[in-house]
Protein backbone atom coordinates (compact mmCIF):
# COMPACT_ATOMS: atom_id res chain seq x y z
CA UNK A 1 0.00 0.00 0.00
CA UNK A 2 1.26 3.48 -1.11
CA UNK A 3 0.85 6.47 1.34
CA UNK A 4 1.20 10.41 0.94
CA UNK A 5 0.77 12.94 3.24
CA UNK A 6 -1.22 16.42 2.57
CA UNK A 7 -0.15 19.02 4.94
CA UNK A 8 -2.73 21.56 4.65
CA UNK A 9 -1.57 24.96 5.71
CA UNK A 10 -3.35 27.69 4.11
CA UNK A 11 -5.42 25.88 1.89
CA UNK A 12 -8.19 24.36 4.15
CA UNK A 13 -10.45 22.84 1.37
CA UNK A 14 -11.45 20.00 -0.81
CA UNK A 15 -12.83 21.93 -4.18
CA UNK A 16 -9.98 23.28 -5.86
CA UNK A 17 -7.03 21.94 -4.02
CA UNK A 18 -4.00 20.72 -6.16
CA UNK A 19 -2.08 19.23 -3.60
CA UNK A 20 -4.71 16.78 -2.11
CA UNK A 21 -5.72 15.94 -6.02
CA UNK A 22 -1.75 14.70 -6.21
CA UNK A 23 -1.60 12.91 -3.57
CA UNK A 24 -4.58 10.72 -4.44
CA UNK A 25 -3.53 10.52 -7.84
CA UNK A 26 -0.44 8.78 -6.82
CA UNK A 27 -1.02 6.71 -3.86
CA UNK A 28 -3.67 4.10 -2.39
CA UNK A 29 -3.84 6.04 0.94
CA UNK A 30 -3.59 9.71 1.69
CA UNK A 31 -2.89 11.45 5.57
CA UNK A 32 -4.61 14.69 5.21
CA UNK A 33 -2.28 16.42 7.96
CA UNK A 34 -2.91 19.61 9.98
CA UNK A 35 -0.81 20.53 12.68
CA UNK A 36 -1.40 23.31 15.27
CA UNK A 37 2.06 24.90 15.00
CA UNK A 38 3.96 25.94 17.73
CA UNK A 39 5.73 28.35 15.38
CA UNK A 40 3.04 29.97 14.34
CA UNK A 41 2.07 30.46 18.17
CA UNK A 42 5.46 31.70 18.98
CA UNK A 43 5.48 34.33 16.32
CA UNK A 44 3.00 36.13 17.58
CA UNK A 45 0.59 34.85 14.70
CA UNK A 46 -2.32 32.62 16.38
CA UNK A 47 -4.82 35.64 17.59
CA UNK A 48 -7.65 34.60 18.96
CA UNK A 49 -10.12 35.79 15.88
CA UNK A 50 -8.00 33.34 13.72
CA UNK A 51 -7.61 30.74 15.80
CA UNK A 52 -11.51 30.68 16.40
CA UNK A 53 -12.09 30.98 12.08
CA UNK A 54 -9.02 28.16 12.50
CA UNK A 55 -11.49 25.72 14.30
CA UNK A 56 -14.73 26.30 12.01
CA UNK A 57 -12.35 25.69 9.26
CA UNK A 58 -10.81 22.16 10.53
CA UNK A 59 -14.21 20.63 11.93
CA UNK A 60 -15.79 21.52 8.28
CA UNK A 61 -12.73 20.09 6.36
CA UNK A 62 -12.92 17.25 8.91
CA UNK A 63 -16.23 16.66 8.17
CA UNK A 64 -16.18 17.06 4.71
CA UNK A 65 -13.52 14.52 4.57
CA UNK A 66 -15.82 12.33 6.22
CA UNK A 67 -18.15 12.64 4.01
CA UNK A 68 -15.90 11.09 1.48
CA UNK A 69 -14.66 8.20 3.50
CA UNK A 70 -11.82 9.67 5.52
CA UNK A 71 -10.83 12.04 8.11
CA UNK A 72 -8.46 15.03 9.05
CA UNK A 73 -5.67 14.33 11.03
CA UNK A 74 -4.56 16.34 13.48
CA UNK A 75 -1.48 16.63 15.45
CA UNK A 76 0.29 19.36 17.50
CA UNK A 77 3.83 21.00 18.20
CA UNK A 78 6.59 21.54 15.43
CA UNK A 79 6.03 20.99 12.29
CA UNK A 80 8.56 19.41 10.80
CA UNK A 81 8.96 16.71 13.82
CA UNK A 82 4.77 16.18 12.70
CA UNK A 83 5.27 15.84 9.70
CA UNK A 84 8.35 13.45 10.21
CA UNK A 85 6.89 11.10 12.61
CA UNK A 86 3.91 10.82 10.50
CA UNK A 87 6.22 9.89 7.35
CA UNK A 88 7.72 7.06 9.73
CA UNK A 89 4.27 5.87 11.22
CA UNK A 90 2.89 5.01 7.36
CA UNK A 91 5.99 5.06 5.48
CA UNK A 92 4.88 7.54 3.08
CA UNK A 93 6.35 8.50 -0.11
CA UNK A 94 5.16 11.65 -0.67
CA UNK A 95 4.64 15.03 1.26
CA UNK A 96 2.51 17.58 -0.64
CA UNK A 97 2.55 21.10 0.64
CA UNK A 98 0.90 24.44 -0.90
CA UNK A 99 3.38 27.24 -1.19
CA UNK A 100 3.63 30.32 0.88
CA UNK A 101 5.66 33.54 0.28
CA UNK A 102 6.12 34.50 3.70
CA UNK A 103 9.72 34.36 5.33
CA UNK A 104 8.32 31.42 7.70
CA UNK A 105 6.43 29.77 4.94
CA UNK A 106 9.86 29.65 2.86
CA UNK A 107 11.45 28.25 5.69
CA UNK A 108 9.35 25.95 6.27
CA UNK A 109 9.85 24.60 3.41
CA UNK A 110 13.23 24.40 3.99
CA UNK A 111 13.37 22.53 7.26
CA UNK A 112 10.85 19.86 5.48
CA UNK A 113 12.74 19.55 2.55
CA UNK A 114 15.93 18.81 4.85
CA UNK A 115 14.26 16.94 7.18
CA UNK A 116 12.78 13.91 5.07
CA UNK A 117 16.46 14.15 3.17
CA UNK A 118 17.55 10.99 4.96
CA UNK A 119 13.45 8.97 4.84
CA UNK A 120 13.46 8.30 1.51
CA UNK A 121 10.37 10.38 1.25
CA UNK A 122 10.04 13.55 -1.09
CA UNK A 123 8.37 16.82 -0.27
CA UNK A 124 6.03 18.25 -3.38
CA UNK A 125 5.45 21.85 -3.30
CA UNK A 126 2.59 23.06 -5.20
CA UNK A 127 2.27 26.41 -6.39
CA UNK A 128 -0.58 28.85 -7.65
CA UNK A 129 -2.86 26.97 -4.59
CA UNK A 130 -3.12 30.04 -2.35
CA UNK A 131 -3.11 32.87 -4.92
CA UNK A 132 -5.12 32.63 -8.44
CA UNK A 133 -1.25 32.90 -10.39
CA UNK A 134 2.04 31.92 -8.63
CA UNK A 135 4.26 34.31 -7.40
CA UNK A 136 7.11 34.80 -9.73
CA UNK A 137 5.18 32.94 -12.70
CA UNK A 138 4.70 36.56 -14.43
CA UNK A 139 8.18 38.26 -14.44
CA UNK A 140 9.02 41.88 -16.18
CA UNK A 141 11.61 41.98 -18.37
CA UNK A 142 15.17 41.66 -16.70
CA UNK A 143 13.50 42.00 -12.64
CA UNK A 144 12.24 39.49 -10.06
CA UNK A 145 9.19 41.60 -9.75
CA UNK A 146 6.43 43.89 -11.13
CA UNK A 147 6.85 46.95 -8.48
CA UNK A 148 3.96 48.92 -9.56
CA UNK A 149 0.05 47.02 -10.51
CA UNK A 150 -1.06 48.24 -13.37
CA UNK A 151 1.56 47.08 -15.88
CA UNK A 152 1.20 43.77 -13.37
CA UNK A 153 -2.80 43.53 -13.79
CA UNK A 154 -2.47 44.05 -17.84
CA UNK A 155 -0.21 40.73 -17.96
CA UNK A 156 -2.49 38.89 -15.20
CA UNK A 157 -5.43 39.68 -17.11
CA UNK A 158 -3.42 38.53 -20.70
CA UNK A 159 -1.75 35.42 -19.06
CA UNK A 160 -5.07 34.14 -17.57
CA UNK A 161 -5.89 32.14 -14.37
CA UNK A 162 -5.22 28.49 -14.13
CA UNK A 163 -8.64 26.08 -14.52
CA UNK A 164 -10.20 24.90 -10.77
CA UNK A 165 -10.41 21.13 -9.98
CA UNK A 166 -13.21 19.67 -8.58
CA UNK A 167 -13.88 18.53 -4.96
CA UNK A 168 -12.35 14.83 -4.82
CA UNK A 169 -15.21 11.98 -4.18
CA UNK A 170 -13.42 9.39 -2.30
CA UNK A 171 -10.70 10.20 -0.15
CA UNK A 172 -9.00 6.80 1.96
CA UNK A 173 -7.29 7.35 4.77
CA UNK A 174 -4.28 6.19 6.18
CA UNK A 175 -4.56 4.28 9.88
CA UNK A 176 -2.78 7.05 12.03
CA UNK A 177 -3.09 8.09 15.27
CA UNK A 178 -5.03 12.13 16.17
CA UNK A 179 -6.14 14.69 18.08
CA UNK A 180 -9.22 16.43 18.27
CA UNK A 181 -9.91 19.74 17.32
CA UNK A 182 -9.88 22.40 19.40
CA UNK A 183 -13.91 23.61 19.59
CA UNK A 184 -14.20 27.41 18.61
CA UNK A 185 -16.54 27.78 22.09
CA UNK A 186 -12.89 27.38 23.40
CA UNK A 187 -11.18 29.70 22.70
CA UNK A 188 -11.43 33.32 24.47
CA UNK A 189 -10.78 36.66 23.08
CA UNK A 190 -12.69 36.39 20.38
CA UNK A 191 -14.35 39.55 18.80
CA UNK A 192 -18.34 39.03 19.32
CA UNK A 193 -19.11 39.94 15.85
CA UNK A 194 -16.61 37.19 13.95
CA UNK A 195 -18.08 35.70 11.31
CA UNK A 196 -18.24 31.77 10.72
CA UNK A 197 -15.23 29.82 8.91
CA UNK A 198 -14.93 26.53 7.15
CA UNK A 199 -15.37 25.90 3.16
CA UNK A 200 -19.21 25.03 3.56
CA UNK A 201 -19.51 28.83 4.88
CA UNK A 202 -17.56 29.93 2.30
CA UNK A 203 -18.92 28.67 -0.51
CA UNK A 204 -22.33 29.51 0.68
CA UNK A 205 -21.26 33.23 1.05
CA UNK A 206 -19.49 32.96 -2.65
CA UNK A 207 -23.01 31.84 -3.60
CA UNK A 208 -24.77 34.53 -2.41
CA UNK A 209 -22.21 36.80 -3.62
CA UNK A 210 -22.56 35.80 -7.22
CA UNK A 211 -26.17 36.07 -7.22
CA UNK A 212 -26.95 38.44 -5.26
CA UNK A 213 -24.22 41.47 -4.85
CA UNK A 214 -21.53 41.30 -7.65
CA UNK A 215 -23.18 43.21 -9.99
CA UNK A 216 -23.30 46.37 -8.27
CA UNK A 217 -20.05 46.15 -7.02
CA UNK A 218 -18.26 48.70 -9.12
CA UNK A 219 -20.53 51.66 -7.98
CA UNK A 220 -21.24 49.89 -4.13
CA UNK A 221 -18.04 48.57 -3.62
CA UNK A 222 -17.09 52.30 -1.91
CA UNK A 223 -20.52 52.51 -0.32
CA UNK A 224 -19.17 51.86 3.51
CA UNK A 225 -22.91 51.90 5.09
CA UNK A 226 -24.17 50.01 2.37
CA UNK A 227 -21.56 47.19 3.20
CA UNK A 228 -21.35 45.84 -0.42
CA UNK A 229 -18.20 43.79 -0.38
CA UNK A 230 -17.96 39.77 -0.46
CA UNK A 231 -16.63 40.14 2.85
CA UNK A 232 -15.02 36.59 1.17
CA UNK A 233 -11.09 37.96 2.36
CA UNK A 234 -11.44 35.64 5.42
CA UNK A 235 -12.29 32.43 3.49
CA UNK A 236 -9.37 33.35 0.93
CA UNK A 237 -6.85 33.90 3.40
CA UNK A 238 -7.52 30.53 5.49
CA UNK A 239 -8.25 28.81 1.98
CA UNK A 240 -11.46 27.64 2.14
CA UNK A 241 -11.88 29.27 -0.98
CA UNK A 242 -9.83 29.00 -4.17
CA UNK A 243 -8.70 32.48 -5.70
CA UNK A 244 -8.21 30.82 -9.29
CA UNK A 245 -12.57 29.31 -8.96
CA UNK A 246 -13.27 32.41 -7.10
CA UNK A 247 -11.71 34.54 -10.42
CA UNK A 248 -13.47 31.98 -12.98
CA UNK A 249 -16.82 32.00 -11.16
CA UNK A 250 -16.64 36.15 -11.18
CA UNK A 251 -15.70 36.43 -14.82
CA UNK A 252 -18.30 34.24 -16.15
CA UNK A 253 -21.04 36.68 -14.15
CA UNK A 254 -19.44 38.81 -16.96
CA UNK A 255 -21.03 42.18 -15.19
CA UNK A 256 -18.32 45.45 -14.58
CA UNK A 257 -18.89 44.78 -11.08
CA UNK A 258 -17.36 41.24 -11.65
CA UNK A 259 -14.80 42.74 -13.75
CA UNK A 260 -13.78 45.26 -10.64
CA UNK A 261 -13.95 42.59 -8.29
CA UNK A 262 -11.75 41.08 -10.67
CA UNK A 263 -9.40 43.58 -10.15
CA UNK A 264 -9.31 43.63 -6.48
CA UNK A 265 -8.43 39.65 -6.26
CA UNK A 266 -5.66 41.05 -8.76
CA UNK A 267 -4.24 43.06 -5.92
CA UNK A 268 -3.95 40.03 -3.99
CA UNK A 269 -1.50 38.46 -6.18
CA UNK A 270 -0.14 41.57 -6.95
CA UNK A 271 1.18 41.28 -3.43
CA UNK A 272 2.10 38.24 -2.58
CA UNK A 273 4.44 38.32 -5.75
CA UNK A 274 5.80 41.64 -3.97
CA UNK A 275 6.66 40.09 -0.96
CA UNK A 276 7.98 36.55 -2.74
CA UNK A 277 10.54 38.68 -4.14
CA UNK A 278 11.05 40.78 -1.39
CA UNK A 279 10.83 38.79 1.85
CA UNK A 280 12.40 41.89 4.18
CA UNK A 281 9.14 43.86 3.31
CA UNK A 282 7.65 42.36 5.73
CA UNK A 283 9.25 44.29 8.29
CA UNK A 284 11.44 47.05 6.44
CA UNK A 285 10.74 49.84 4.29
CA UNK A 286 10.30 48.53 0.83
CA UNK A 287 10.96 51.74 -0.56
CA UNK A 288 12.67 53.81 2.50
CA UNK A 289 12.06 57.60 2.81
CA UNK A 290 14.38 57.93 5.67
CA UNK A 291 11.22 58.51 8.15
CA UNK A 292 11.90 59.60 11.62
CA UNK A 293 8.56 58.49 12.60
CA UNK A 294 6.77 59.94 16.04
CA UNK A 295 5.91 57.64 18.89
CA UNK A 296 3.32 59.30 21.19
CA UNK A 297 1.29 56.29 23.34
CA UNK A 298 -1.42 58.45 23.83
CA UNK A 299 -2.25 58.91 20.24
CA UNK A 300 -1.69 55.53 19.40
CA UNK A 301 -4.04 54.39 21.84
CA UNK A 302 -6.34 56.85 20.66
CA UNK A 303 -6.37 55.48 17.16
CA UNK A 304 -6.73 51.21 18.77
CA UNK A 305 -9.70 52.72 20.58
CA UNK A 306 -11.67 54.54 18.36
CA UNK A 307 -11.13 57.57 20.07
CA UNK A 308 -9.37 60.27 18.05
CA UNK A 309 -12.08 62.76 17.17
CA UNK A 310 -12.50 61.78 13.57
CA UNK A 311 -15.80 59.80 13.27
CA UNK A 312 -15.08 57.80 10.22
CA UNK A 313 -11.58 57.10 11.73
CA UNK A 314 -13.06 55.76 14.87
CA UNK A 315 -16.02 54.19 13.45
CA UNK A 316 -13.67 52.20 11.27
CA UNK A 317 -11.64 50.83 14.41
CA UNK A 318 -14.55 50.07 16.39
CA UNK A 319 -15.56 47.70 13.69
CA UNK A 320 -12.21 45.49 13.33
CA UNK A 321 -12.42 45.31 17.54
CA UNK A 322 -15.98 44.49 17.35
CA UNK A 323 -15.92 42.24 14.28
CA UNK A 324 -11.99 41.02 13.22
CA UNK A 325 -12.51 42.73 9.73
CA UNK A 326 -12.77 46.25 8.59
CA UNK A 327 -14.15 47.62 5.06
CA UNK A 328 -11.15 48.27 2.44
CA UNK A 329 -12.03 51.95 2.74
CA UNK A 330 -11.87 52.08 5.89
CA UNK A 331 -8.58 50.27 5.94
CA UNK A 332 -7.50 53.09 3.49
CA UNK A 333 -8.44 55.76 6.01
CA UNK A 334 -6.99 54.69 9.22
CA UNK A 335 -3.71 53.39 7.56
CA UNK A 336 -3.04 57.31 6.31
CA UNK A 337 -4.54 59.02 9.17
CA UNK A 338 -1.87 56.78 11.33
CA UNK A 339 1.23 57.32 9.15
CA UNK A 340 0.68 60.23 7.47
CA UNK A 341 -1.35 62.41 9.59
CA UNK A 342 -0.30 61.42 13.09
CA UNK A 343 2.93 60.38 11.83
CA UNK A 344 3.53 56.92 13.53
CA UNK A 345 5.62 53.91 12.03
CA UNK A 346 3.61 51.67 9.67
CA UNK A 347 4.58 48.59 11.86
CA UNK A 348 2.84 49.64 14.43
CA UNK A 349 -0.51 49.97 12.25
CA UNK A 350 0.35 46.67 10.89
CA UNK A 351 0.69 44.93 14.33
CA UNK A 352 -2.25 46.29 15.78
CA UNK A 353 -4.55 44.98 12.77
CA UNK A 354 -2.46 41.42 12.31
CA UNK A 355 -3.88 41.22 16.16
CA UNK A 356 -7.50 41.62 15.18
CA UNK A 357 -7.94 40.51 11.76
CA UNK A 358 -9.37 37.38 10.90
CA UNK A 359 -7.59 38.42 7.33
CA UNK A 360 -4.40 38.90 8.40
CA UNK A 361 -1.65 37.67 6.57
CA UNK A 362 1.56 39.04 6.40
CA UNK A 363 1.56 39.89 2.13
CA UNK A 364 -1.39 41.78 2.07
CA UNK A 365 -1.36 43.72 5.26
CA UNK A 366 2.08 44.24 5.49
CA UNK A 367 2.45 45.39 1.92
CA UNK A 368 -0.99 47.22 2.02
CA UNK A 369 -0.04 48.99 4.80
CA UNK A 370 3.90 49.67 3.33
CA UNK A 371 1.36 51.60 0.06
CA UNK A 372 -0.87 53.71 2.30
CA UNK A 373 2.78 54.91 4.51
CA UNK A 374 4.02 55.80 1.05
CA UNK A 375 7.28 53.31 1.66
CA UNK A 376 5.60 50.54 -0.51
CA UNK A 377 4.34 50.25 -4.26
CA UNK A 378 2.11 53.34 -3.98
CA UNK A 379 3.49 55.83 -7.25
CA UNK A 380 2.29 58.66 -5.21
CA UNK A 381 3.63 58.00 -1.93
CA UNK A 382 2.93 61.62 0.08
CA UNK A 383 -0.79 60.85 -0.72
CA UNK A 384 -2.74 61.84 2.35
CA UNK A 385 -6.72 60.98 2.72
CA UNK A 386 -8.34 63.12 4.85
CA UNK A 387 -10.79 61.54 7.06
CA UNK A 388 -13.47 64.16 7.09
CA UNK A 389 -13.45 64.46 3.26
CA UNK A 390 -13.53 60.64 3.08
CA UNK A 391 -16.48 60.60 5.42
CA UNK A 392 -18.60 62.77 3.40
CA UNK A 393 -17.39 61.26 0.40
CA UNK A 394 -18.54 57.61 0.83
CA UNK A 395 -20.66 57.53 4.06
CA UNK A 396 -22.55 61.44 3.24
CA UNK A 397 -25.51 60.04 5.94
CA UNK A 398 -23.57 58.86 8.53
CA UNK A 399 -24.87 55.63 8.27
CA UNK A 400 -21.57 53.78 8.94
CA UNK A 401 -20.65 56.15 11.70
CA UNK A 402 -23.42 56.03 13.73
CA UNK A 403 -23.54 51.95 13.47
CA UNK A 404 -20.42 52.02 15.76
CA UNK A 405 -20.53 54.94 17.36
CA UNK A 406 -23.82 55.57 19.33
CA UNK A 407 -22.64 58.56 20.99
CA UNK A 408 -23.16 60.83 17.90
CA UNK A 409 -26.61 58.99 16.65
CA UNK A 410 -28.22 61.85 17.66
CA UNK A 411 -25.94 64.13 15.93
CA UNK A 412 -27.78 66.13 12.84
CA UNK A 413 -26.31 64.97 9.19
CA UNK A 414 -24.46 68.04 8.51
CA UNK A 415 -22.21 67.76 11.96
CA UNK A 416 -21.81 63.85 11.65
CA UNK A 417 -17.89 63.81 10.02
CA UNK A 418 -17.11 67.30 12.42
CA UNK A 419 -18.37 67.21 15.38
CA UNK A 420 -16.70 69.40 16.79
CA UNK A 421 -18.29 72.03 14.90
CA UNK A 422 -21.87 71.65 16.82
CA UNK A 423 -23.32 74.67 18.49
CA UNK A 424 -22.84 74.77 22.31
CA UNK A 425 -26.97 74.06 22.31
CA UNK A 426 -26.70 70.94 20.69
CA UNK A 427 -23.38 69.35 22.47
CA UNK A 428 -25.38 68.53 25.71
CA UNK A 429 -25.51 64.14 25.89
CA UNK A 430 -22.90 64.09 23.06
CA UNK A 431 -19.62 61.93 24.73
CA UNK A 432 -17.09 61.93 22.12
CA UNK A 433 -13.34 63.26 22.28
CA UNK A 434 -12.09 66.61 20.45
CA UNK A 435 -9.49 65.92 17.75
CA UNK A 436 -6.40 63.90 18.57
CA UNK A 437 -4.37 66.68 16.11
CA UNK A 438 -5.61 69.69 13.61
CA UNK A 439 -5.97 67.66 9.99
CA UNK A 440 -3.64 71.05 8.72
CA UNK A 441 -1.14 70.57 11.81
CA UNK A 442 -1.00 66.86 10.78
CA UNK A 443 -0.88 67.32 7.30
CA UNK A 444 2.19 69.89 7.54
CA UNK A 445 3.85 67.47 9.63
CA UNK A 446 4.24 64.89 7.23
CA UNK A 447 4.56 67.13 4.64
CA UNK A 448 7.93 69.03 6.17
CA UNK A 449 9.10 65.22 7.53
CA UNK A 450 9.10 63.92 4.03
CA UNK A 451 10.65 67.27 2.27
CA UNK A 452 7.84 67.15 0.14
Amino acid sequence: MTVSIVLFTSDLRLHDNPALRAALREADRIVPLFVYDDGLRATGFAVPNRRAFLADCLEDLDSGLRERGGRLVVRSGDVVDQVRRVVTETGAARVHVAAGVSRYATRREERLRAALGDTGCRLVVHDAVLTAVAPGELLPTGKDHYAVFTPYFRRWTSEGVRDFLAAPRKVPVADVKSEPVLPRAEITGVSPGLGPGGESAGRKRLLAWLTGGIAGYEDGHDDIAGDATSRLSPHLHFGTLSAAEVIHKATREGSPGAQAFVRQLAWRDFHHQVLAARPDAAAQDYRSHGDRWRTDTKEITAWTEGRTGYPFVDAAMRQLRHEGWMHNRGRMVVASFLTKTLYVDWRVGARHFLSLLVDGDIANNQMNWQWAAGTGTDTRPNRVLNPVVQGKRFDPAGGYVRRWLPELAEVPDRYIHEPWKLPDDDRSGVDYPAPVVELTEGRARFEQARGA
